[in-house]
């Protein structure tokens, strides 16, 4: 299975705004039925919209912040409690999507490398975010619900210390949604762990 295969897939032709917004739903059929309410609802471009593992559904949008708002309210009214997450990001780091479409293997050794693990999709790719704005760092992957039966995780890398200040900002914003699994920080990893990345 390569990496393309586990993420779902974005919308190659679509316009992403800054702005994106994700609802994630423990229903395939209810995730379906959102998806359409909320297409109706407001000006959104939908990225994607698909199960993913473990028979959830989760949809990944841009559009306006008030276009955003209005999507994730309706959303979120005609989910009920099939809501498991829903996300807002204003202005989102220009890595995260481009970690959403990323493929192929790391070369070169890395000065150090972080890792952090949610238990669901919301609060993978809001974690991210949070660690690529806090400090110089480079997204290496984010990978996202299939394959890892509904978790999600993310590697940076970077110097030392601002690979340590951005996994800590993204786990405490993981840790205060409910959602963390498990951070890491390896210095200097050992260059055949780099290839297996």
């Amino acid at each position: 299975m390569t990496r393309n295969d586990v993420n779902p897939v974005l919308s190659q032709d679509s316009e992403v705004q800054p702005a994106i917004g994700l609802l994630e739903l423990g229903s395939v059929a209810q995730g379906i039925e959102v998806a359409d309410t909320i297409l109706w609802e407001a000006d959104i471009e939908m990225l994607f919209a698909e199960p993913i593992q473990p028979g959830r559904y989760v949809m990944l949008f841009t559009g306006t912040v008030q276009s955003l708002r209005s999507a994730l309210r309706r959303g979120s009214e005609v989910s009920a409690d099939s809501l498991l997450d829903q996300i807002l990001i204003e202005q989102v780091d220009d890595q995260v999507l481009m970690g959403l479409r990323r493929s192929g293997k790391i070369n070169g050794t890395l000065d150090a490398l972080g890792i952090l693990e949610t238990d669901n999709v919301a609060s993978g790719v809001l974690s991210a975010d949070v660690a690529l704005k806090t400090a110089t760092v480079d997204l290496l992957e984010l990978r996202i619900a299939n394959g890892l039966g509904g978790k999600s995780f993310f590697t940076i890398t970077g110097e030392v210390s601002d690979v340590r200040s951005a996994i800590m900002a993204g786990a405490r914003s993981a840790s205060e949604r409910g959602h963390l699994v498990r951070d890491v920080v390896i210095p200097r990893p050992h260059g055949d762990l780099v290839r297996h990345l």
